[in-house]
């Protein structure tokens, strides 16, 4: 083979997938989902190959090191010099340009879209902060989001509540012990993430989208495989979930339009409605929560093969109005 990795379609039929996984607890679990799923559908083994990624080994914020893809361009490559079949990711990570030699190859059904807070005594973000304030106390909270901290400073200055919002980055349990060792009076994370890892119990509560709208394609993975591997392609499509795909479509087209990464405070939730009707909501500010510009669009979608284009277009729309009220300024760093 001339030193040449194998493609899936020179190896036997009955060797088992390679899928490419970073290190991490929660994405080893996710991995680990869609593994056990992939070899329902297809009757092979799963492989999990470990990769580490750039955004893995930095410790510097997201919004200096590139934001979204700095998790997924390690992955990418082994996929396409041919040292793993498949990979997963976190939605919210992947770029949203369309990467050349790799397709999408399913979209499983989205967990719990919401953010959740893990605070000291296991409070609620209200009582955490009428308690602390009581106290001559301002609530610190930890996030290593520009989104989060957006609606979290927006969400205090509109009841005049102490709140300070603290950079942070590290894995999961690296965030809460951040609370347990009370450095920081509470940090909010993913909920599916939580879900995922088994730790749901160590919620306080959760941030409702009316208090804050999630990341575009949050709480759903992403499958992704070589186009030149038509045969699994079509046997992963069996883990694909129309409607979640449609949605983060809406999503993701409005994130591109803005071209806006996680170096930007953007937030985007598609959900269905009544009679396949969706409704999209997105959110631009500041980080200090001064600006807070909140729009939404809904509209029918047709579920045939032409549904994420339709769904791309309600999100392009959504992104233009956000533009024309000034969203660009709001953004400060747009992505390069």
């Amino acid at each position: 083979m001339n030193g040449q990795p194998l493609t899936d379609q020179a190896r036997p039929a009955t060797a088992a997938l390679r899928l490419g996984t970073r290190r991490s607890a929660l994405a080893m679990a996710q991995s680990g989902m869609v593994a056990r799923e992939v070899t329902r559908v297809t009757g092979r083994p799963v492989e999990l190959v470990e990769i580490t990624t750039y955004g893995d080994t930095s410790r510097e914020a997201l919004a200096q090191i590139g934001g979204t893809g700095v998790f997924v361009s390690a992955l990418r490559d082994a996929l396409l010099e041919g040292r793993i079949d498949f990979a997963v990711h976190s939605l919210k990570d992947l770029p949203t340009a369309e990467p050349t030699g790799l397709v999408l190859a399913a979209v499983p059904e989205r967990e719990d879209v919401r953010d959740a807070l893990v605070a000291h005594e296991g409070l609620a973000l209200d009582e955490l902060v009428e308690k602390l304030a009581g106290a001559g106390r301002t609530a610190r909270i930890g996030t290593g989001s520009p989104r989060r901290m957006a609606q979290l400073n927006a969400w205090a200055r509109a009841r005049g509540a102490a709140l300070e919002t603290v950079a942070i980055r590290g894995n999961v349990d690296t965030r809460i012990g951040f609370v347990t060792s009370g450095e920081l009076d509470a940090v909010v994370l993913a909920t599916a993430g939580l879900n995922r890892l088994g730790r749901s119990a160590e919620i306080s509560g959760h941030l409702d989208p009316e208090l804050m709208i999630p990341a575009p394609g949050q709480g759903a993975l992403a499958v992704e495989c070589t186009t030149a591997n038509t045969g699994l392609t079509a046997a992963l499509a069996a883990l694909d979930h129309t409607p979640t795909r449609v949605a983060v479509a809406a999503e993701r087209a409005l994130l591109a339009t803005l071209e806006a990464g996680c170096s930007a405070p953007v937030a985007a939730l598609a959900t269905w409605g009544h009679r396949s009707e969706l409704r999209l909501e997105g959110v631009v500010g500041t980080v200090d929560g001064a600006s807070l510009l909140k729009m939404s669009a809904h509209g029918p979608i047709v579920l045939d093969e032409t549904a994420e284009q339709q769904a791309a277009a309600l999100g392009r729309a959504l992104a233009a109005r956000l533009l024309d009220a000034g969203a660009a300024a709001l953004m400060g760093e747009r992505a390069r």
